[in-house]
């Protein structure tokens, strides 16, 4: 196991040495700092437009550049930016504008462009996307363009990413075609200035060129029709800050309502305590009486009869049906547990700042590849304790199988967002970036995980296993299979959720999570329940002289998922206010993959708790 370890660390250096290339300087978090001097070019890029909305009503993301939206494009044509693999599975796609923006220098109601007469068809696409609050995404200087949005509870001011593409009255739509442009800038000690903000303002105004090329602006909006031409202007302000660059991303990394978090936080710790204290009730009083009285030597030579939990010693190392596929799982379900927990180690560090664009997306990818190594240790020392003998599938199944449905899954959705034209399509070169990833990084560590799984001796189990199968005897309603995996399900769920409503929220609604501290100790939180929870489930089974638990115990802790599936179902109907058939497709897919890897990280957790327990009292008792 240490020399696996060895080679699974090796590989996660080097790979995150590549990633990272060849600096002057590390610096945490985030990227390095711009100095820019008076009449200094400072480039603005533009982004996707997505959804930006109090209810979400749409899923889907377009390119700036799309034909249809007509907007004005750089001499030469847009050129794209270098992306991390992260940035472009999360929707970025990032291209050059024809803004000029210089520093120092504030133009006025400056001229774009000009566009050709718009096609009724496209005025009718550009429209439809303003009714679902479709909002437009720039970057300057790394930092994301923002708006200033009150907080209702407190009346505070704090950036939200991107600005409303138009504006809606009832029926009639207004598209927004002038941009007031403020970038604040912090002057250092040497004289020279960094972006510290970028706050867009927009406008819709009906404005013309007349002949001598100077722009005419009436009173009224810009409402479009079939045959429009429509003339985009922007002004620039530079506003001096005091703010240091070092903070220039606490305006945008704003946890709303932090009293609901820790609120979240105890809620889960009470459930834990409440677990803990029934585990202490069990191991302290009913395992220690039972363990004592299975051990007492009576002094005549009667031999006391076995009840309770002792009467299935026989039979609870009993190999479990479709052993492969548990191991499968279990080993894929631990994979899962070490790339989150990883995750969250280099986000708590700040590694994984906003401001390193992808980041995150780029180390959960790189991390999930790496720690294939544990899925087939693990795989492979589960097989080989449950008699398995045919190593070389379990190898090829553990390596090929999650991974494979993962990516089969991912390959579908991205068909529904080709078809709608939407820019989070991922390019089939990355999708192919993804293969060759798994096939260089995930398989040799994989068969790597299993060969040093089979090396190592079959776990040996502290009672010997009957040959014939004892009887299991009528279970009450409460214990059979069905109940008792929903009731276990519960406990972890309820640890969880409301978390899981601040984490939903980033994901559909496009905004920044930032309580990685709350997620980090409800990580840990979430182990320790299941953890409670199976031992708690497997040992009233075992009193009921049920022993069929290998499967039990991964269902129900699994049964995690499942609730999570449910609550996506909740979400959708009272959060969203999707209307399309493809967004409703993607965002059911996506939510039933988030909730499948979700059963496989709970699942896992609960079958090694379960087992470690079992072989824990039954290495306790006198067995004859």
């Amino acid at each position: 196991m240490a020399k696996l370890l060895l080679v699974c660390l090796c590989t996660l250096i080097s790979i995150l040495f590549l990633y990272c290339g060849p600096s002057q300087a590390l610096y945490l978090p985030g990227v390095a700092p711009n100095d820019y001097t008076s009449d200094s070019n400072v480039p603005l890029f533009v982004n996707s437009l997505t959804p930006m909305s109090n209810q979400q009503k749409s899923l889907i993301s377009y390119d700036y550049y799309d034909e249809r939206f007509h907007f004005c494009k750089p001499e030469g044509g847009p050129e794209n930016q270098p992306e991390s693999l992260g940035s472009v599975l999360f929707g970025d796609r990032i291209m050059t504008s024809p803004f000029k923006l210089t520093l120092g220098k504030e133009p006025m109601d400056m001229i774009l462009c000009k566009t050709d007469p718009i096609p009724a068809k496209d005025v009718e696409f550009i429209n439809e996307c303003i009714a679902n609050d479709y909002a437009m995404n720039w970057v300057v200087d790394g930092l994301p363009a923002a708006h200033i949005t009150i907080d209702e509870r407190t009346n505070e001011q704090y950036y939200s990413i991107g600005f409303a593409l138009g504006a809606s009255e009832g029926e009639r739509k207004y598209l927004n075609n002038h941009y007031d442009i403020e970038i604040s800038i912090h002057r250092r000690d040497d004289g020279k200035y960094r972006v510290v903000g970028v706050i867009v303002t927009p406008s819709s105004r009906k404005q013309t060129i007349d002949a001598n090329g100077k722009l005419v602006v009436s009173d009224s909006p810009m409402a479009l029709h079939a045959g429009d031409q429509v003339v985009y202007t922007y002004s620039v302000t530079w506003k001096p800050s005091d703010n240091p660059w070092a903070t220039r991303w606490d305006n945008y990394l704003r946890i709303q309502d932090p009293s609901i978090h820790w609120f979240s936080l105890n809620n889960s710790i009470v459930i834990v305590l409440f677990l803990t204290g029934m585990v202490a009730m069990i191991l302290i009083r009913a395992l220690h009486k039972d363990i004592s009285r299975y051990n007492a030597v009576e002094a005549q030579e009667d031999v006391q009869e076995d009840y309770g939990w002792k009467l299935v010693h026989g039979d609870v190392f009993r190999p479990p049906q479709r052993r492969m596929l548990l191991s499968v799982l279990v080993g894929n379900g631990i994979q899962i547990v070490a790339m989150t927990g990883l995750t969250l180690v280099f986000a708590v560090l700040g590694f994984l700042s906003p401001s390193n664009r992808g980041a995150l997306g780029t180390v959960m990818v790189i991390l999930f590849m790496v720690s294939s190594c544990t899925s087939g240790y693990i795989s492979a020392r589960l097989y080989k304790m449950n008699g398995g003998e045919n190593w070389k599938m379990n190898i090829l199944l553990t390596a090929t199988l999650v991974p494979g449905c993962i990516l089969s899954f991912l390959f579908s959705m991205n068909l529904f967002l080709i078809h709608s034209h939407s820019s989070g399509a991922v390019p089939f070169g990355t999708m192919i970036t993804l293969i060759a990833l798994w096939a260089i990084i995930a398989l040799p560590l994989s068969v790597a995980g299993s060969y040093f799984g089979f090396r190592q001796p079959r776990i040996e189990h502290p009672v010997r296993t009957n040959q014939i199968p004892r009887q299991i005897p009528d279970q009450p309603m409460y214990l059979r299979s069905i109940p008792s995996i929903l009731m276990g399900g519960i406990l972890p769920y309820g640890a969880i959720f409301i978390e899981l409503y601040f984490i939903m929220n980033s994901i559909w609604f496009h905004r920044i999570y930032y309580g990685i501290g709350f997620l980090f100790l409800v990580y840990f939180i979430l182990i320790l329940t299941c953890t409670q929870v199976a031992i708690l489930m497997c040992y009233f089974h075992l009193c009921s002289e049920e022993y069929h638990w290998s499967w039990r115990s991964f269902l129900t802790t699994g049964a995690t998922g499942f609730y999570v599936f449910l609550y996506s179902i909740l979400y959708y109907f009272t959060k969203l206010n999707i209307n399309t058939i493809t967004s409703t497709v993607l965002y059911f897919g996506y939510s039933f993959l988030l909730s499948l890897m979700l059963a496989l990280f709970t699942g896992s957790v609960g079958y090694l708790s379960c087992l470690y327990f079992l072989q824990r009292i039954f290495a306790s008792i006198k067995v004859d």
